[in-house]
């Protein structure tokens, strides 16, 4: 007589076991999908390898969470002079049916978790060895996991390598009284840099400089992952360097400024970086930044009051 609950415990282990390596790969693959990445590299040696039943396998390959292509062809920029760069994977929640569903970004509830579990890898990268030893902090992001509208600047100062939060000098303080002028708090945005490590200075040296390409394209991988997350519905790119970062566009902010462009299909708003207003005090200057932010808030069908829209005119007209 066959004690069939004895097979079933002993094969339950390894049945249980290859269900989550099976599950554990098809969330990493979702997760690669909604970063941009459209195909893996496996090989038909590699897959035919797998200790995978064939009604499963064939399963995965009609469904396409497995492609054979020997090469990985990653989501294209909007413009066609932007970089390419790497996106790490992003924690997501287990689909309810990995195979075949549709792949969708962290609800709301889930963003802050995601984004912890994303900046816990980034507060310990060592890629740019030269920045990990002059570095006193990685300042990763602050603000709303699911806000509508995130700023991008370009990379921490002094200030914020002290502090590990962006935009906390004087560049920073001004940039809160823009989103308090627009009825918004730091609070209900997000704010984030090209860079997470203060650009090193040579000794005795004091300012910042400005992040050369390779920092760049090295370090924004880990924006890329607040972007996927976050999910904004508007963007906001303070500065040439981040809109070079952003969209590979070198053309110079004052061509680009006050000018839509679009970031892999999110509304982005070129404009200056604060600390050129603190630099440059006419009031036509910030008649610009402003005009920008209004553009912004009727973007977002925010409420915009007739002192909004008149700040500064008399110095413009």
């Amino acid at each position: 007589m066959v004690n069939h609950g004895a097979e079933i415990d002993h094969a339950s282990p390894r049945m249980d076991l290859h269900d989550e390596l099976l599950d554990a790969t098809l969330r990493e693959l979702e997760a690669m999908k909604a970063a941009g990445v459209r195909f893996v590299p496996v090989s038909r040696e590699s897959l035919a390898a797998l200790p995978v039943p064939g009604a499963a396998r064939k399963a995965a390959e009609r469904t396409g969470a497995v492609r054979t292509r020997a090469t990985v062809e990653a989501r294209p920029y909007a413009s066609a002079a932007a970089p390419v760069h790497p996106v790490p994977a992003l924690p997501v929640s287990p689909a309810p049916s990995p195979r075949g569903a549709q792949v969708r970004p962290p609800a709301p509830a889930d963003r802050p978790a995601a984004l912890a579990a994303l900046r816990e890898r980034a507060v310990v990268c060592a890629k740019c060895p030269h920045l990990v030893t002059s570095r006193k902090q990685v300042v990763f992001g602050v603000g709303n996991p699911a806000a509508e509208l995130m700023f991008v600047g370009e990379a921490p100062g002094a200030d914020e390598d002290a502090q590990g939060e962006p935009f906390v000098g004087a560049a920073g303080q001004l940039l809160t009284k823009i989103i308090q002028a627009m009825g918004l708090a730091r609070s209900d945005v997000y704010i984030a840099n090209i860079l997470k490590c203060r650009p090193d200075m040579p000794a005795g040296s004091s300012g910042n400089r400005k992040p050369s390409p390779e920092e760049m394209n090295t370090c924004i991988p880990w924006l890329l992952g607040q972007i996927e997350i976050i999910q904004p519905k508007v963007m906001v790119a303070l500065g040439g360097v981040a809109v070079e970062g952003l969209l590979g566009k070198s053309a110079g902010i004052t061509r680009l400024r006050g000018h839509w462009q679009d970031f892999r299909g999110t509304p982005l708003m070129p404009t200056f970086h604060p600390a050129y207003l603190l630099r440059n005090q006419a009031l036509a200057e910030k008649r610009k930044v402003w005009e920008d932010m209004l553009a912004v808030m009727e973007r977002l069908a925010m409420p915009v009051s007739d002192k909004q829209r008149h700040y500064f005119l008399r110095a413009a007209s």
